[in-house]
C-alpha cells in the first residue's frame, strides 16, 4: 500500500503526523510504502535568522495569543515524546528541505531525511533554510546532495494545489483516500486497515468482472451463451 504525507518541515502538527504515521505502520504489519511529498506554509519565506517566536508573534498579534498557541502544541508533541523548543526555532524558506526529502526518497531515506529536518527545526534550533546547515544534515543522514531534485519538488507542489491541498499534514493512501491532520496512531491504523480492505474488495470485483468478459464470446464451434 502507498501511504502519501504532505507536510512542511517548519509545521509542528506535520512533525507530530509524521512521527504518528511511523507508529501506525508499525502497528499495521502490513506493507506500506510512505512517500514524503512537499508542501510550503510560506512559499515565498526566506532564512533570516530571525526568532521563530517573534515572527509569529507579529503574525498572529501578541506573545501572549503565540504563547498559548505553541504550549498547547509542545504539549502535544511531549505526549507523543517529540521535544518542541519555539524558543529556539529559526524562521527559515523550506525549499531546499523539500528538495533534500526528495532526493532522500530516490535512496529510501526520505523518512529519516524528514525527520532530522523536524528535529532540527523544532528541537536543535537550526536554520533549516541555510545550505550549510543542509549540508550538514544530509550528510549525517546519510543522503549525497548531488542538488537535483528542484524539479521534482516543483511538480510535487504544483501537484499538490491541484488535489486541492490547503493545510498539513494530509495523508494519501493509494491517491484515492485522503485523511487530514494530526490524526492520532488508532485513527490512522484503522485507516490503513480500511484502505486495505476496500483494495481487496476492488481488485476481487475486476477480477470478476475480467473472468465474466472472458467467457463472453465463441472459440471453435463452441460459444458462451
Amino acid at each position: 500500500m502507498k501511504v502519501e504525507i504532505f507536510s512542511d518541515v517548519v509545521c509542528p502538527w506535520c512533525y507530530i503526523g509524521h512521527h504518528r504515521l511511523q507508529q501506525a505502520v508499525r502497528l499495521f504489519e502490513g506493507d506500506v510504502e510512505v512517500a514524503h511529498r512537499p508542501f510550503q506554509l510560506d512559499p515565498d519565506g526566506v532564512s533570516t535568522g530571525e526568532p521563530l517566536l517573534r515572527a509569529l508573534e507579529r503574525k498572529f498579534g501578541g506573545a501572549g495569543q503565540v504563547a498559548q498557541m505553541t504550549a498547547r502544541v509542545a504539549g502535544v508533541a511531549a505526549e507523543d515524546g517529540l521535544d518542541l523548543r519555539f524558543d529556539r526555532a529559526l524562521q527559515a524558506g523550506t525549499f531546499e528541505a523539500h528538495r533534500l526529502i526528495s532526493l532522500a526518497g530516490r535512496a529510501g531515506r526520505g523518512a529519516a531525511m524528514a525527520e532530522r529536518l523536524f528535529r532540527a527545526h523544532f528541537t536543535d534550533g537550526l536554520d533549516v533554510g541555510d545550505p550549510g546547515t543542509l549540508a550538514g544534515l544530509a550528510a549525517e543522514t546519510g543522503v549525497e546532495d548531488t542538488g537535483e531534485g528542484a524539479e521534482q519538488v516543483r511538480a510535487d507542489l504544483a501537484r499538490a494545489h491541484a488535489l486541492g491541498v490547503r493545510s498539513v499534514p494530509l495523508f494519501l493512501f493509494e491517491e484515492k483516500y485522503a485523511v487530514s491532520g494530526a490524526q492520532p496512531v488508532e485513527t490512522l491504523v484503522a485507516a490503513l486497515r480500511e484502505v486495505e480492505a476496500r483494495t481487496a474488495q476492488e481488485k476481487a470485483a475486476q477480477e470478476k468482472a475480467t473472468q465474466e468478459k472472458a467467457g463472453e464470446g465463441c472459440e471453435g464451434d463452441a460459444c458462451a451463451v
